[in-house]
């Protein structure tokens, strides 16, 4: 099975690049996508030929959002995780399918100067609590940018940034909570030492042509999932976004 996610920052903006190709050349089980910025009925339908699609759109227009579309169709989708201050921004999907729970994410930037910090930090625990609950029924796969480099591996200029937004240190200690509650990062699990491997870059100062970039879109599992983990890439090369798609292969 294979699962892609990428922040496209716009679909309505990918779909006029490169978007659609990009899909029908690697014909993914599962697309999660984030920053959508459109609710569905902004964008013709079908999205994608031969997908279920399903959507959490953001109250505020042209703003956040999340969709999955799935080659099949999933046995539930649920919108958000039931608290109402965190489900106004359409930042989580989520999935049942027979084999795991999918979670599609969108979290919440901490912002210049860390300003929506304490926010993020009360995301970052319920989201968490979210995965756990999940995962007591069925094994848990999450996706998503999860707005945040974890360790100094993950970005090019970590000292540079030690307190920026997405490499504060609480902001690595949330995505520590994750680790803590056994759910594992495949890429970083199966490329443990590899440096410059990155899934996000600034639109500023050629960051994109000189690698200056940040590993803060991610696929995780639980660790019942391990033995079917078969693959997990990044397409750096895919163009359409500051953003690149991320891979993951599971092999039931």
């Amino acid at each position: 099975m294979k699962l892609i996610s990428w922040n496209v920052n716009g679909i309505r903006a990918a779909l006029k690049k490169d978007f659609v190709a990009y899909v029908e050349n690697e014909q993914p089980d599962i697309l999660c996508i984030q920053e959508t910025k459109a609710h569905p009925d902004q964008v013709e339908h079908p999205v994608l030929s031969g997908y279920h699609d399903y959507w959490n759109s953001a109250q505020k227009k042209g703003y956040s959002g999340t969709a999955v579309f799935s080659k099949t169709e999933p046995l539930d989708c649920t919108q958000g995780i039931g608290i109402e201050e965190h489900d106004n921004e359409g930042r989580v999907l989520t999935l049942e399918y027979p084999d795991f729970h999918l979670v599609n994410v969108y979290t919440p930037n901490s912002q210049n100067e860390l300003r929506r910090l304490p926010y993020r930090q009360s995301w970052d625990a319920a989201f968490l609590a979210h995965l756990v609950k999940l995962e007591k029924s069925k094994p848990v796969v999450f996706t998503g940018d999860l707005n945040v480099a974890h360790q100094e591996i993950d970005l090019a200029r970590p000292k540079q940034n030690r307190r920026n937004p997405g490499f504060s240190d609480e902001e690595r200690s949330g995505f520590d909570n994750i680790v803590a509650a056994g759910f594992i990062d495949t890429f970083r699990h199966l490329h443990p030492d590899e440096p410059d491997h990155y899934s996000w870059w600034s639109y500023r100062a050629n960051a994109r042509a000189n690698n200056v970039g940040w590993r803060i879109d991610y696929f995780c599992i639980s660790p019942a999932l391990l033995p079917t983990l078969a693959k997990a890439d990044i397409h750096h090369q895919t163009m359409g976004s500051d953003h690149c798609p991320v891979v993951l292969e599971l092999d039931f």
